[in-house]
């Protein structure tokens, strides 16, 4: 798959259909891939592919760094491409500016990221070029809830000591909106200080605030890559948070953020066979 990849991103460089490759880097084996800007075809021999490229490569098409050096090709595996799609329904990017290199996934880490258990996306979609295939069933996609009810079988009381526990560790670093592709706002609601809207400061009462607010601006949008689990340096599974909101749009909508690109986005549509069981 990585010398495939080496042909379709130096032909594109070589040919100007692009003037960058978003993909992954890595300096040593024993070191985990970070993101490479590639914009010469001689430097194409430094990306590569392997079960370690966890990143989001998405959430860098928002950064105008990135904008300033051309029409990108971007590597993506199949949970990624979903936060194009959703970026696409929200005008955020034209789809039509930029060149998609899908890799077929069977997982990433050892052992596989929570994510990955479940994903039933594998084989990437809505792309320019796919590399490689999927050779083995992969994925419970019927369980890719498990864990969240695993923890809602837990008592209320139960809950609520969780989240204190993984709030209080909040440093209120906002790697989680960083890394996040769906994160686009040019200024946070947490840098407006006229008027302040919560406290900044890292308390459990503005972990709180932050958390929360952060969940419902992604409600019916999160793409579940799980980029802010996996960003967070105190360890907070903010997956938990997000996909509480995500099966809450599945089973009242019937509907998976980022799943086709033709469907109308859960918030901003309206149906009059929506299901009103949510209303209390």
């Amino acid at each position: 798959m990585t010398s495939q990849l080496h042909k379709v991103c130096r032909e594109l460089l070589a040919s100007g259909q692009v003037q960058v490759i978003i993909g992954y880097g890595q300096d040593h084996p024993e070191q985990p891939p970070y993101p490479l800007f590639v914009t010469d075809a001689e430097e194409v021999p430094r990306l590569v592919w392997n079960d370690r490229c966890a990143a989001n490569l998405v959430a860098y098409l928002k950064r105008k760094e990135i904008k300033a050096l051309g029409k990108p090709a971007i590597i993506v595996k199949g949970c990624d491409v979903r936060a194009l799609v959703v970026l696409q329904q929200e005008s955020q990017i034209d789809r039509s500016q930029m060149v998609v290199i899908g890799m077929a996934c069977e997982g990433i880490g050892e052992p596989r990221l929570s994510k990955c258990v479940t994903c039933d996306v594998h084989m990437p979609q809505h792309v320019d070029v796919t590399i490689g295939e999927v050779q083995a069933e992969v994925g419970e996609a019927g369980r890719r809830y498990a864990d969240l009810e695993a923890f809602m079988s837990q008592s209320q009381e139960e809950r609520m000591v969780y989240w204190q526990d993984e709030l209080e560790r909040c440093t209120r670093c906002y790697a989680c909106r960083q890394v996040c592709p769906l994160c686009y706002c040019e200024r946070c609601i947490v840098d407006k200080n006229r008027p302040v809207r919560f406290s900044t400061t890292a308390t459990l009462k503005g972990n709180y605030a932050w958390h929360i607010t952060r969940a419902f601006h992604l409600a019916g949008r999160c793409i579940g890559c799980d980029e802010c689990t996996r960003a967070c340096p105190a360890g907070i599974n903010l997956r938990l948070l997000n996909q509480s909101l995500s099966k809450a749009a599945e089973a009242s909508f019937s509907y998976r953020a980022g799943m086709d690109p033709q469907a109308e986005p859960v918030i901003g549509a309206f149906s009059a066979e929506d299901k009103e069981s949510f209303i209390a």
